[in-house]
C-alpha cells in the first residue's frame, strides 16, 4: 500500500533544500507515475492522457459508481482533483473550500480548509465563482482564491505555510485558474477583463510565497517583461514599444489581457506557455489599434520571466475571442519532420499548431466549419499581413460600429471552445476536443472605465448555428494537416475537459449531466451515466489498490451554466449566455458532487 504522499518524497522533501533542477525533477518523476494525478492537467504538457489501461473500449462499457463525494458547495464546479498516494484533494467554487480525503479510510475527510472570503467578490467574478483547481509541490497544496489570494497549505494537515494578495478584487480583480509549480516558483495568473484589469502572470517563491517576477499582457517593454531584439513574433524582433503602440495614449493601464486559463511547461526548452484574454472594453471603437498583447500565446522562461516569443491571434479583438486556452505539448511529424509542437484550439474558432521552440506558425484551420467571422489566417510568409485572420467585413463588429447590432457572428463570445481543456492521445496522435457550436449577434456601446464596475460596452445574444438545433460537437483533431477526424453532436455545449487514455478510450462529460466514454479511434459512444448534476470539470483518472478510477466533478454553472447558477432570466444576462442555454433547466439543476467510477469487482 502507498503511504500518503509516499513518505520517500515528503521524506526528501522535509530535509532536502531544495534547488532549482531538484524541484523541478521531482514533480516531473512524480507526474510520470499514472497511478497519480499530481498536476491540473496531469503533466506538465498539458494532454490531459493517462496511460493506464485497465479500463479500455472492450470494457468501459460495465462501468458502475464506485463511490460519491458531496463537496456541500453549489454552482459551478470547473477543474478536477489531485490524486497523491493516498490522498485525493478536492476543491470547490466560492468559497474555495479544499478536501484532503484518505482513498485508503473509506474516503475519510483528513483536513477541510475553509479560508473566510469578502462575498463582495462574487458579483466581480464574470462567469460564475468557479475554480479551476489545485497545484501542488514541496510537500504543499497551492489554491488560488476567488479574492486573488494565493495560498500554500501543508499537504499532510492543511495548514496555512503562506499566503499572498495577487490582485485587487476593488478594482475588478478575481482568481479563478489553476497555478502551475515549476522548479522552485509557483506561477499564477488573474482574472478581470471585463474589469478593465491589467492582467499579468506572476511567479512566487515556493518556500516563502514572495514575488520573484510579474509579466503583465500589455504595456511598456519591463512591464510586459519583452527584449525588443531577442523576443520574437512569428521569428521577427518585436521591436521597441510592441505593446504601448497599439494603443491610444494610456489605455493599456485598463486594457485587460486576463490569464485565467491553463499554462503548460517544456523542460527541455525550459519555456513555460499560456495565453491572454481580450481587451477591455468589449467595444473595439473605444480603442484602436492591435491591442497588443491581449489575445497572444506566450512562450517565456520561467526562471526570468523574460518572454522568448509571442504570436497574437486576434488582433484588434472585435468579439471577446480570448486567448487563453491550453497550449498541448507533443512532438510529432510534420512532412516527414520531427517537430516540437504546441497546439491550441482558441476562442476564435482557429486551431493553431506552432513549432513550441520558436513560434513558428505550421497550421492555422477551423475546427467548426460554421466559423465565418474569419475566411482563415494569412498563411504567406512574404506577406505583411502574414500570420493575421482574414476577417469578413459581414461579422465585422468594429465596422458595423456603436449602437449597430451585428447579427449572425459564428463563433459566439464564449468561442468555439472556452476554458474546457482537450486531450491529445500519443497513441492516435489526435486531439479530443469539447466543443461549442453557437453563433452571435453583438450589439457594442460606449461604456466608461470605473475601477471595480463592469467595463464591457456590448449587449449579445447566443444561438445555434442557423438551421441547427445542437449547441456543441465532441470532436478528434489531427493537429497535422488541420482537420477534424470525427465528430459527436451534443445538445448543449461540452463545457467539460476531456480524458484520454492508453485504454482506447476518450472520455468527457456533458452539461445535461453525463460522463461519457467514446472509442478514441472512432468515436463511438461505449457508456454514459447521467452524474447528479450538469458536468463542467474535467474528468481524471488514476490506481488505488490495483483498481483504475475515473473522477469527475459535477455542479452545473460556468458561463454556459450562469442562468442556473446564479438565478439569472433575462435571456442577455450572463454576457448573452442565459438566454442561449435557457433549455438547460429542463435537464438539470444545480449540486456539487464528485463522483467516481470503476469496473465491477
Amino acid at each position: 500500500m502507498r503511504k500518503v504522499l509516499s513518505a520517500a518524497c515528503l521524506g526528501a522533501m522535509a530535509t532536502f533544500v531544495v534547488g532549482v533542477a531538484y524541484a523541478n525533477e521531482e514533480l516531473i518523476k512524480m507526474s510520470q507515475n499514472p497511478k497519480d494525478w499530481v498536476q491540473p492537467a496531469g503533466d506538465y504538457a498539458n494532454t490531459r492522457y493517462s496511460k493506464l489501461n485497465q479500463i479500455n473500449a472492450s470494457n468501459v462499457g460495465k462501468l458502475q459508481v464506485a463511490w460519491t463525494f458531496s463537496t456541500g458547495v453549489l454552482r459551478g464546479h470547473e477543474g478536477g482533483p489531485l490524486i497523491i498516494g493516498n490522498i485525493m484533494y478536492v476543491h470547490t467554487p466560492f468559497p474555495n473550500k479544499v478536501y484532503a480525503l484518505d482513498l485508503s479510510q473509506e474516503n475519510k475527510i483528513v483536513w477541510k480548509y475553509e479560508p473566510k472570503q469578502d462575498p463582495n467578490v462574487i458579483p466581480v467574478m464574470c462567469c460564475d465563482t468557479v475554480n479551476r483547481g489545485l497545484a501542488y509541490g514541496d510537500g504543499k497544496i497551492f489554491l488560488h482564491q476567488a479574492d486573488t489570494t494565493l495560498v500554500a497549505l501543508d499537504a499532510k494537515t492543511g495548514q496555512v505555510a503562506w499566503s499572498t494578495k495577487n490582485g485587487d478584487p476593488g478594482k475588478g480583480a478575481t482568481g479563478t485558474s489553476a497555478p502551475l509549480v515549476v522548479k522552485d516558483k509557483v506561477l499564477i495568473g488573474i482574472s478581470g477583463g471585463e474589469f478593465g484589469v491589467q492582467c499579468h502572470v506572476t511567479a512566487y517563491d515556493l518556500k516563502s510565497g514572495k514575488q520573484v517576477w510579474r509579466a503583465f499582457s500589455e504595456g511598456p517593454d519591463d512591464q510586459i517583461m519583452v527584449d525588443p531584439e531577442k523576443t520574437t513574433e512569428l521569428g521577427k524582433p518585436v521591436g521597441k514599444d510592441s505593446s504601448t503602440k497599439t494603443w491610444q495614449g494610456d489605455q493599456w493601464k485598463i486594457g485587460g489581457g486576463c490569464t485565467w486559463g491553463w499554462m503548460s511547461y517544456d523542460p527541455s526548452l525550459n519555456l513555460v506557455y499560456y495565453g491572454s484574454g481580450n481587451p477591455s472594453t468589449w467595444n473595439p471603437k473605444q480603442r484602436p489599434g492591435d491591442n497588443k498583447w491581449s489575445m497572444t500565446v506566450f512562450a517565456r522562461n520561467p526562471d526570468t520571466g523574460m518572454a522568448r516569443w509571442v504570436y497574437q491571434m486576434t488582433p484588434h479583438d472585435e468579439w471577446d475571442y480570448d486567448g487563453v486556452n491550453e497550449m498541448i505539448l507533443s512532438d510529432q511529424q510534420i512532412n516527414g519532420q520531427e517537430r516540437k509542437l504546441l497546439t491550441h484550439f482558441d476562442r476564435n474558432g482557429l486551431a493553431y499548431t506552432m513549432d513550441r521552440a520558436t513560434g513558428e506558425l505550421l497550421v492555422a484551420e477551423k475546427y467548426d466549419p460554421k466559423v465565418n467571422w474569419t475566411t482563415g489566417v494569412d498563411m504567406n510568409k512574404s506577406s505583411p499581413t502574414y500570420g493575421r485572420p482574414k476577417v469578413v467585413d459581414q461579422y465585422s463588429t468594429e465596422k458595423g460600429g456603436e449602437d449597430k447590432n451585428t447579427k449572425g457572428i459564428c463563433p459566439a463570445a464564449l468561442g468555439t471552445k472556452d476554458e474546457q481543456p482537450a486531450a491529445y492521445s500519443p497513441d492516435t496522435q489526435l486531439f479530443y476536443v469539447p466543443t461549442n457550436h453557437v453563433c452571435m449577434d453583438y450589439e457594442p456601446f460606449k461604456v466608461s472605465y470605473t475601477a471595480g464596475q463592469p467595463y464591457v460596452g456590448a449587449t449579445l445574444s447566443m444561438y445555434p448555428p442557423q438551421g441547427e438545433s445542437h449547441m456543441g460537437n465532441f470532436i478528434a483533431w489531427d493537429g497535422k494537416t488541420g482537420k477534424i477526424v470525427w465528430s459527436n453532436k451534443e445538445q448543449f455545449s461540452v463545457w467539460s475537459g476531456a480524458l484520454a487514455t492508453a485504454g482506447g478510450v476518450v472520455f468527457y462529460g456533458t452539461l445535461e449531466g453525463y460522463l461519457k466514454a467514446v472509442d478514441a479511434k472512432t468515436g463511438k459512444e461505449l457508456y454514459k451515466f447521467k452524474t447528479p448534476s450538469g458536468i463542467i470539470g474535467n474528468v481524471t483518472t488514476y490506481e488505488h489498490g490495483g483498481k483504475q478510477y475515473v473522477a469527475v466533478l459535477s455542479g452545473v454553472g460556468g458561463w454556459a451554466g450562469i442562468g442556473l447558477a446564479a438565478g439569472l432570466t433575462d435571456p442577455t444576462a450572463g454576457l448573452g449566455a442565459v438566454g442561449g442555454y435557457a433549455a438547460l433547466s429542463n435537464y438539470t439543476a444545480l449540486g456539487g458532487t464528485l463522483t467516481v467510477f470503476a469496473l465491477p469487482q
